[in-house]
């Protein structure tokens, strides 16, 4: 077969779905997918909101392409305009080139509709785009700024007025948004938050239309709780600079109206001469094909295409819709390629939920499972972190948990703040220090054995773990070694990494009974963390080592392992990595019968290093930022602010 050209016009949420499954089920094939959008990244358009509401800063939800598709050799990507498709001849043509296909994915999406309203494109500002959320969030800050020091008290509270226009999910998460905003705003530019007025304008008698009543009414209440106006059977009719008009003639002056009540199909496919349907979506059969044109592989998927699945109700234009849609076409053209039957598209709509803030939401999941306030804002984390795994890029998973979670300021997380308070690791330093050396001299001790620290002719002898004495007190290796019962009550000792004074050897365990407790009191016996090991990991430790010149090995490897440990720790050097060995390191001691309760406190410390404590007076400093840097250059390629030949 002749190399196969497949072009995707498009990237947004069907155009990756679709190119992500081609590229893996097409691996191997002689086929090139060109994925061919305006910018050089993907936008997570479901969180546009956070940005324009100051949650996260502008990159958070900016995905570039090279990151997305860096593995995917048979993907190339091209930054750029589709100017137009000549369907006979198969090429798409954009301002800087033309592409031939063989198969062809539109899904260029859609753009806001203002119905014709007088005033929303010049006075307005809509939500769809990255372009959009970065504009509305710097107009509220220099509006705010400019309130501050307006004399005038009618024209001040115009200015801190924000009206969204339409109560879909988009609107609410928006003035949700603002809400939580409002009080940071209102701390930065000396004003007091009581200002400020929000409102939601809709046309309708109800909100959120989409979801369960009831849903909908605990939203409406958490909204009016919190300072919300909620103004329904309200058409706006003109927007002007300082003011909107509603249809019965009533005027709220304002100097921000945000547009969210209404979604069509991008006005730049209506030239390619595609059958069109409402909202200038673009007609498909079952496959995604485009009506007319199913013998000349072009389907149309996401935002833009028009595909009835009940009568007269075309498919949402929501993301689980354009992933599924972008999926179909793939497995068709996968199919049309490799051989196989072609798939029909079937809607499979799992639920809906709206976040209204960071901290509170709604949630209507397989129409049966109603969930509000935190648990609603966990499921909706959840099926963020879901689509990052579908596409298969942990990187921006990794980075979505951080934006979320981690650098969040003024508490605007699921978590309140308690996950995202910034720390100065420097405090963590001393700590760190001497945990290594707590290491060191652990590790010394297995080295020195009986002799003496400061003469090294003395090193490796008796009670060394470089001796040939088994230390291990493993039934099956002490019955091969040459040692008694002090031997094996040594090896407990030195393998907890317990101090001096709170071991002590088997006759003295056996005279008296053993004390729990976290802290070492004087005269007590302390208490194993396990007396025994569990038999599925005593199979697991006769596996690793079922006879004594393994047994050896492990005690030297362990014991130069434990040196590196604690001068990576001293040093400053994959802090993270080291704290998160010794955790395991002291799960394994605590398993095999040879770590007291007194000395848990290793596990907690090393939990409390993770939290980057090698970025202050250590070599993470340096070495991290480099590995992040190289390692992600090597994996990834180098990011650009455009694609193609």
């Amino acid at each position: 077969m002749a190399k196969q050209n497949i072009v995707v016009i498009g990237a947004g949420y069907a155009g990756v779905s679709a190119t992500k499954f081609m590229a893996k089920k097409l691996k191997g094939s002689d086929v090139e997918i060109t994925l061919i959008d305006r910018h050089s990244y993907h936008t997570m358009m479901t969180e546009l909101h956070e940005v324009a509401g100051g949650r996260v800063e502008p990159t958070a939800i900016q995905y570039d392409l090279q990151r997305l598709f860096s593995r995917k050799k048979n993907v190339k990507l091209v930054t750029d305009t589709v100017t137009g498709i000549d369907k006979e001849n198969k090429v798409v043509t954009t301002k800087l080139g033309s592409y031939s296909f063989d198969h062809l994915i539109i899904g260029m999406g859609g753009e806001p509709n203002d119905f014709g309203t007088p005033g929303v494109k010049e006075n307005g500002f809509t939500l769809w785009s990255f372009e959009d959320s970065v504009k509305i969030r710097e107009h509220i800050e220099e509006t705010v700024a400019k309130a501050a020091i307006e004399p005038d008290a009618a024209v001040r509270k115009a200015m801190l007025t924000f009206v969204v226009c339409g109560s879909g999910f988009t609107g609410i998460e928006m003035v949700g948004e603002l809400m939580e905003w409002k009080e940071r705003l209102a701390k930065d530019f000396k004003l007091d938050a009581s200002e400020f007025t929000l409102q939601v304008v809709e046309a309708m008698p109800t909100i959120l239309n989409m979801l369960d009543r009831n849903d909908a009414d605990k939203a409406e209440r958490y909204m009016v709780k919190h300072g919300v106006e909620i103004l329904k059977n309200a058409p706006i009719v003109e927007v002007a600079p300082d003011h909107i008009k509603l249809k019965d003639g009533r005027e709220i002056p304002t100097h921000t109206l945000i547009w969210t009540a209404g979604v069509k199909a991008t006005s730049d496919a209506a030239d390619f001469g595609l059958e069109a349907a409402r909202g200038n979506r673009l007609v498909a059969n079952e496959y995604m094909e485009a009506k007319g044109y199913e013998d000349k592989n072009i389907y149309v998927v996401g935002d833009l295409v028009y595909y009835e699945e009940f009568e007269n109700k075309p498919t949402p234009q929501i993301v689980q819709a354009a992933e599924q849609t972008g999926h179909t076409a793939a497995s068709n053209i996968v199919a049309a390629i490799k051989g196989g039957e072609k798939h029909k598209f079937k809607g499979n709509y799992q639920g809906f939920m709206v976040s209204v803030g960071a901290k509170w939401g709604v949630a209507n999941l397989f129409d049966t499972i109603h969930l509000s306030g935190f648990l609603a804002m966990i499921m909706k984390h959840i099926v963020n972190l879901k689509y990052f795994f579908d596409i298969r890029s942990g990187y921006y998973m990794f980075q979505y948990m951080m934006h979320e979670f981690f650098h969040i300021k003024d508490d605007r997380n699921v978590a309140r703040g308690h996950s995202s308070r910034y720390g100065n690791v420097l405090w963590s330093v001393p700590l760190r220090i001497f945990y290594g050396l707590m290491w060191l001299v652990e590790a010394a001790k297995k080295v020195v054995g009986n002799g003496e620290y400061l003469k090294p002719s003395t090193w490796f002898g008796d009670g060394s773990w470089f001796s040939d004495s088994v230390v291990f007190p493993f039934p099956w290796l002490q019955e091969q070694a040459t040692t008694g019962a002090s031997g094996a009550a040594e090896a407990t000792t030195a393998a907890s990494g317990a101090t001096d004074a709170a071991a002590s050897g088997a006759g003295e365990a056996a005279a008296q009974a053993a004390h729990f407790g976290l802290n070492y009191a004087y005269g007590e016996e302390p208490m194993l963390v396990f007396d025994h090991m569990p038999k599925w990991f005593s199979s697991v430790m006769e596996f690793m080592m079922p006879n004594k010149e393994v047994a050896l090995f492990f005690q030297k490897f362990m014991t130069i392992f434990e040196i590196l440990l604690a001068l990576a720790l001293i040093a400053g050097l994959f802090t993270w990595l080291a704290s998160a060995t010794t955790i395991a390191l002291v799960a394994a001691f605590c398993l095999s019968g040879m770590f007291y309760w007194v000395n848990i406190w290793f596990i907690p410390v090393a939990i409390a290093l993770m939290n980057g404590s090698g970025r202050a007076i250590g070599l993470d400093r340096w070495v991290v930022p480099w590995l992040q840097r190289t390692l992600g250059k090597w994996w990834y390629g180098t990011e650009k602010s455009r694609y193609g030949a």
